[in-house]
């Protein structure tokens, strides 16, 4: 099977199937990711531990910090105590939560989740701050995604003109 048909069936498995949990696998929380295709979890009890991406996922799908995958657990880990079977995307996950299987540690409202884990400093300015209207119109707009890696920086131009350099001449 070539390469390009496996990258295929890897996106397909990923965007359409909708797994539930059963007993050998559980909902977890992506901490951070610690390398080496690691990344530290937390489940739904609070316990971190870490979770390997099995090889069909690698340089096809990416998770960030704050998103859920479904892992199974892994018995004689000591380290590594779980490997990722499923990324859970929005769709996924409300369909988990109409199922009643959404464990109720996780807040149901992923959006929510991901804007407090950033700090404040690091988001862009709202449109409300900036201009200072509140139109109906702009808060049905689409949310535009920061990258919470980067510090937001605005930058303001100074359209004065020094004079101390001419006085300096004379």
């Amino acid at each position: 099977m070539s390469i390009t048909k496996k990258h295929q069936y890897v996106t397909r498995e990923v965007l359409e199937e909708f797994a539930l949990p059963d007993d050998d696998h559980q909902i977890v929380r992506v901490i951070a990711s610690k390398g080496n295709n690691l990344h530290q979890v937390e489940d739904a009890s609070g316990e971190t531990f870490l979770a390997s991406m099995p090889t069909k996922f690698r340089k096809l799908v990416w998770i960030k910090r704050g998103d859920f995958v479904m892992v199974v657990q892994i018995k004689e880990g000591v380290k590594v105590k779980g490997e990722i079977s499923n990324i859970l995307l929005k769709p996924h996950i409300d369909y988990i939560q109409q199922q009643g299987l959404w464990p109720t540690q996780f807040p149901s409202n992923q959006k929510s989740e991901s804007n407090e884990m950033i700090p404040q400093d690091m988001l862009p300015p709202s449109d409300e701050e900036e201009s200072g209207s509140s139109d109906a119109e702009e808060e049905t707009e689409i949310d535009v995604v920061c990258n919470p890696n980067r510090r937001y920086v605005q930058y303001h131009e100074d359209n004065e003109t020094d004079d101390s350099d001419e006085d300096v001449e004379n």
